[in-house]
């Protein structure tokens, strides 16, 4: 047996006994500890923690979603974690979010709509018999209607429009989900979802500058953690989206972000593709490149990074190289099902 402590973000400490060969994941949850978890597969980050002390491992026979470049920074999944000997991790959340379970319920489809050549905006109105707190950034799953299978998206609202929820879902050839939107989807429609889940979301840091990048459809809890911001009182951070898509095909909410340009005096956008021709305001090249062209960055930025994994791969080397301290990037890497 050795012993593990789980420090919270709060200043909140756990300890726990856990044996050789043991998920540490299982563990506190068998202990009851509000630990954020969704797959308990190392396929997602819901359980991400930072190994501090010690030495810990992924599991035989277990595999990890994570980045090389996340591991080397001591980032582990609790869920395919062993560890051999004493260890300490720090979680980025507070003691208080893991008690905000996953839930199991219904949504009915409020509209359908396609707002790009390979992207569908969905929303959502929850059921009488589902209801939830989200943190903005978090993500619900969908059951796909007439199969068995479920997919993940970020909630692009806000916590305070709720019941009603947006999701912006990225069209994928031979797509289960994406099937089902062009072909089957209709308003009223009744869906299973659960949720929500995820570590990834909107921190307290006060007034420190935020830097978001956002791969595609990884614009949704963007601007969920945007409109947030909006609505609380006082001086807002000063905020830098970068927006990329691959083509100028591809691009949506142009409309929608320069809204929040003008409500929000201090955020700023650049928003690129990745190949020509491009309409005006809108630079060629990847979003992480449009982060830092004028130099460092203010030592205390945070940033929020939602894309494909080599985006995230890239944005952390760069930003760590303009003066983001890893404890500041935090991501959510979207994997195709």
């Amino acid at each position: 047996m050795h012993r593990v402590t789980l420090a919270f973000s709060d200043g909140t400490e756990q300890e726990l006994a856990v044996e050789s060969g043991a998920s540490v994941l299982e563990t506190g949850l068998a202990a009851g500890l509000p630990l954020l978890h969704q797959c308990r597969s190392g396929s997602c980050s819901s359980c991400l923690a930072t190994l501090v002390e010690g030495e810990a491992g992924t599991l035989p026979g277990c595999s990890s979603s994570l980045l090389a470049s996340e591991r080397a920074a001591g980032q582990r999944l609790l869920c395919v974690t062993g560890v051999q000997g004493d260890c300490r991790f720090a979680l980025p959340y507070d003691s208080k979010v893991g008690e905000n379970r996953a839930v199991e319920g219904h949504a009915f489809v409020n509209a359908v709509e396609r707002v790009a050549a390979d992207v569908m905006r969905l929303e959502l109105e929850l059921a009488e018999d589902c209801w939830f707190e989200f943190r903005p950034g978090q993500f619900i799953q969908i059951k796909v209607p007439g199969t068995d299978q479920t997919r993940s998206y970020s909630i692009a609202s806000t916590p305070a429009e709720l019941p009603k929820i947006e999701l912006l879902i990225r069209l994928l050839p031979g797509g289960v989900m994406s099937e089902w939107l062009l072909g089957q989807a209709a308003v009223d429609t009744v869906l299973e979802i659960l949720g929500p889940y995820g570590a990834f979301f909107l921190q307290e840091t006060g007034k420190a500058p935020l830097v978001m990048i956002a791969g595609g459809t990884g614009l949704a809890p963007m601007m969920s953690m945007i409109d947030v911001i909006r609505a609380r009182p006082g001086l807002k951070p000063p905020i830098h989206l970068s927006f990329g898509c691959q083509s100028a095909e591809g691009l949506f909410h142009g409309e929608a972000i320069g809204l929040r340009e003008m409500w929000l005096p201090r955020l700023s956008v650049t928003t690129s593709v990745d190949r020509g021709p491009a309409p005006n305001g809108v630079r060629i090249g990847n979003p992480v490149e449009a982060v830092g062209a004028d130099g460092p960055l203010d030592p205390a930025t945070v940033a929020y990074l939602c894309g494909p994994p080599g985006m995230i791969e890239a944005a952390r080397r760069h930003l760590q190289t303009l003066g983001v301290a890893p404890g500041n990037i935090h991501a959510e890497q979207f994997v195709a099902s």
